[in-house]
C-alpha cells in the first residue's frame, strides 16, 4: 500500500509543520473550537443531581478516547451544568496534571450519550461549523505527540498547567470538513490494524512477564530437578520442597542486616559514591538498575556508613514496592543505601547472596512479606520482617547451581520481554507518523478506499513511507 502526495504545496507559515497542500487553509487552532470551557469538581453525590464528572484518570490515551470503566459520580447542580455539559463529538483536553514523562496537554474525544461534565482539571473544546471532531482529535494528537504544546506550558509547583489560550494561539493546517471526514475515516480504518499489532505485543510481554515470575518462584521453592523427593515445608504458603532442602528464618543466615540512614540528601553530588534508591531496585532481575542512580559524598565517619555495600550483600526495599531486590556485585560495591533500603549480609558459609534475592523475588516470599508489612496507605517493612522471613535453603553449592540455571532463564525472558517493547514502541511510532503524515497533507488519500485484505505490516511500510515525506 502506497501513498501519494498532494499535486501541489506552499509553505505553511508555521516552522514545525512545513509545507502544506496549497487548497488547505493555515490558520490558529482557536478558530476550530467552540472556545475552552472550564470543568468542575461538584460536591459529594447526594442521589439528586449526581453526574459523571470526566477525569484525566478516564482519558485513554493510547485510543484518544474518553474510557467508561471507572467513572466518578459527582453532584452538580443544574446551573452549574448548564455551560459544561458535555454532548457526543466534544473534545476534552487535559489543563493540569502530566508527570515528568508525560506532558500535560493530552485530547480525547468524547463518543457517548450519557450525562457528563469534565472535572477541574479537564476543560471541554467543541468543534466550530465546518470542522470534524474526529479529524480534529486526530490532529491535536499529532500536536500533542509533536510536543507543539510545550511552550504553553507552565509549571510552578511540580504539577503542569497549560495555557490553552497559548496553545490555541498555533496555527495548523485545514482542509474543507468532507476532506477532513475522508482523512478520519482512513485513519480509523488503518490505526485499527497497527492497534492490534500493539495488543498482541503488550499480550506477548504479560505471559512472558508470568513465565519469568513462574519460572522464578519454581525454582526457588522446588528447585530443578523434576524426580526430586519432596517434604512438606510446614509453611502454608511455601508447601511442599524438595526433602534434602532446609526450611529456616533469614535471621540465621545473615551476618548483618541494617538500613541507610537519613539525611542522605545533603550529600548528594554529580561524582562520588553511589547511592541505591527503591528505583535502583526491581522485581523483573536481581542485577542492579543504574540508569538513574544518585552519587554521593558522604563525610569520613558519617553515620550512614554502616551500610555500605560490600560484594555478595542483597538489598531489599522496605517501603513501596516491597521486594524489589538487588544482589550487590562488584560494579556497585563500596555504595550506600537509603533509608528505604535494608541492607542484608548472608552468611558466606550458609547462604548464597543470589538465593537469597531470587526466593525475594519469588511468590512465596512476595506473599509473606505483603502480610507482614504495616501501615496505612503506604506499607512499609521493618527489619524484623525480613529477620524472620522464611525461606526453602538447599546446600550452597546447589544454591549456585540453581542460580546460575535461573539467571540463564531469567536473561532469556527478559531479552524477549525486550524485543516485544520495543515492538511496541516502533509500532507506537509508526502510528503517531502515519497520523501525522495525514492530518497536515504529507499523503494524500483523498482516493482511498477501504480494502480488509490490507494487511497491518502494509500499513506500517505505509507509515514508513509517509515519515521520508516530512
Amino acid at each position: 500500500m502506497s501513498f501519494p502526495k498532494y499535486g501541489e504545496y506552499k509553505e505553511s507559515g508555521a516552522n514545525w509543520l512545513g509545507e502544506v497542500p496549497t487548497h488547505w487553509r493555515v490558520f490558529s487552532l482557536k478558530r476550530s473550537v467552540e472556545g475552552c470551557v472550564n470543568g468542575l469538581w461538584g460536591d459529594e453525590p447526594d442521589g439528586k443531581n449526581d453526574l459523571a464528572v470526566i477525569r484525566v484518570a478516564d482519558f485513554d490515551r493510547q485510543q484518544s478516547r474518553v474510557g467508561t470503566s471507572k467513572l466518578t459520580f459527582r453532584s452538580v447542580t443544574k446551573k452549574e451544568r448548564l455551560t459544561r455539559s458535555l454532548l457526543n463529538g466534544d473534545l476534552l483536553i487535559e489543563k493540569s496534571g502530566g508527570g515528568d514523562k508525560t506532558l500535560v496537554g493530552c485530547v480525547v474525544l468524547f463518543e457517548h450519550e450519557f450525562p457528563a461534565v469534565t472535572s477541574n482539571f479537564v476543560a471541554r473544546m467543541r468543534p466550530a461549523e465546518g470542522f470534524d471532531s474526529k479529524f480534529l482529535c486526530y490532529a491535536f494528537d499529532a500536536l500533542y505527540k509533536g510536543k507543539v504544546n510545550y511552550p504553553a506550558i507552565k509549571q510552578t509547583t511540580g504539577i503542569q498547567n497549560l495555557d490553552s489560550e497559548s496553545y490555541l494561539q498555533e496555527k495548523f493546517c485545514f482542509p474543507a470538513k468532507g476532506e477532513q471526514q475522508k482523512i478520519a475515516a482512513f485513519l480509523d480504518h488503518e490505526t485499527v490494524k497497527i492497534d492490534a499489532l500493539i495488543a498482541e505485543q503488550q499480550r506477548l510481554i504479560e505471559l512472558l512477564k508470568e513465565k519469568r515470575q513462574a519460572v522464578i518462584s519454581h525454582a526457588v521453592t522446588k528447585g530443578l530437578n523434576p524426580n526430586a523427593p519432596m517434604k512438606d515445608s510446614g509453611v502454608e504458603w511455601l508447601g511442599e520442597v524438595p526433602a534434602h532442602w532446609e526450611v529456616s528464618p533469614t535471621k540465621f543466615l545473615l551476618d548483618f542486616l541494617t538500613s541507610g540512614s537519613r539525611g542522605w540528601a545533603e550529600h548528594y553530588a554529580d561524582e562520588g559514591e553511589l547511592f541505591f534508591r527503591i528505583t535502583n531496585l526491581t522485581r523483573d532481575s536481581i542485577r542492579p538498575r543504574l540508569d538513574s542512580v544518585q552519587c554521593v559524598k558522604p563525610p569520613a565517619g558519617s553515620e550512614g556508613a554502616r551500610a555500605k555495600i560490600e560484594v555478595g550483600d542483597v538489598l531489599i526495599s522496605i517501603t513501596a514496592d516491597l521486594g524489589s531486590v538487588c544482589s550487590a556485585d562488584e560494579q556497585i560495591e563500596g555504595g550506600y543505601v537509603s533509608q528505604h533500603v535494608a541492607l542484608a549480609r548472608p552468611l558466606k558459609s550458609r547462604c548464597f547472596g543470589d538465593w537469597l534475592a531470587f526466593f525475594i523475588l519469588g511468590d512465596a516470599a512476595k506473599e509473606q512479606l505483603l502480610g507482614s508489612g504495616y501501615g496505612g496507605t503506604k506499607i512499609q517493612l521493618s527489619l524484623e520482617d525480613v529477620r524472620d522471613l522464611i525461606i526453602a535453603l538447599p546446600s550452597k553449592d546447589e544454591q549456585i547451581s540453581i542460580c546460575d540455571e535461573l539467571g540463564r532463564r531469567v536473561e532469556k525472558l527478559s531479552s524477549m520481554i525486550g524485543v516485544a517493547s520495543k515492538t511496541v514502541e516502533l509500532l507506537s511510532e509508526r502510528r503517531s507518523t502515519l497520523v501525522s503524515a495525514a492530518v497536515t497533507g504529507k499523503i494524500d488519500v483523498r482516493d482511498w478506499q477501504p480494502s480488509e485484505s490490507t494487511s497491518p505490516k502494509s500499513v506500517l511500510q505505509a507509515a514508513e513511507e509517509a515519515a521520508s515525506y516530512g
